[in-house]
């Protein structure tokens, strides 16, 4: 004989997801500068003599140095799905001018992130100011994990890498 369903909802737990943001863009770009210069300098340096030091290692020490920085920056965000009902309701809110769309694209999107973040929370107004801080591709992180609560039914893609890691170490693959 099956489950009953009063046992199945004792189990159920809405579907979450953390992802990592960087609010620092200035450490961001500082990254990607700091990749370019070395990239070039690798490509270009041509040393006057045997005992010149290439000056991609300074580069590289201060890359090395941002992206610690950068990654110290990242702040946790998790976002949940917030149920049936209330993502009905926010589709509702946020209809689309276009008849073949579901929702409206520009505000649909952001509303879902802001609605589904458990930590921190914030509301409109705080979302409204943090994405002027951030960059698209930080927003972007934050849209996509909203959208994967509410819509993903997958668990998480394979791993070659643990896989391998776990066979290596005697365990299951």
């Amino acid at each position: 004989m099956g489950q009953s369903i009063e046992a199945i909802l004792k189990r159920a737990k809405p579907r979450e997801r953390t992802v990592m943001v960087c609010l620092r863009g200035d450490l961001a770009g500082q990254v990607e500068r700091l990749a370019e210069e070395l990239a070039q300098v690798s490509e270009d340096w041509q040393p006057s003599d045997l005992a010149e030091a290439h000056p991609a290692r300074e580069i590289a020490d201060k890359l090395k140095k941002a992206r610690e920085q950068a990654r110290a920056s990242e702040t946790p965000f998790t976002l949940r799905y917030i149920g049936d009902r209330a993502y009905s309701d926010l589709l509702a809110a946020h209809p689309s001018k276009d008849d073949g769309q579901l929702f409206d694209p520009e505000t649909f999107p952001r509303a879902l992130a802001v609605a589904s973040c458990v930590d921190p929370v914030m509301d409109a107004e705080q979302a409204k100011a943090l994405f002027e801080v951030l960059n698209q591709g930080e927003i972007q992180k934050l849209v996509n994990a909203a959208w994967d609560v509410h819509t993903s039914s997958d668990l998480a893609p394979f791993s070659l890498a643990a896989s391998a890691l776990l066979a290596g170490l005697g365990g299951e693959s």
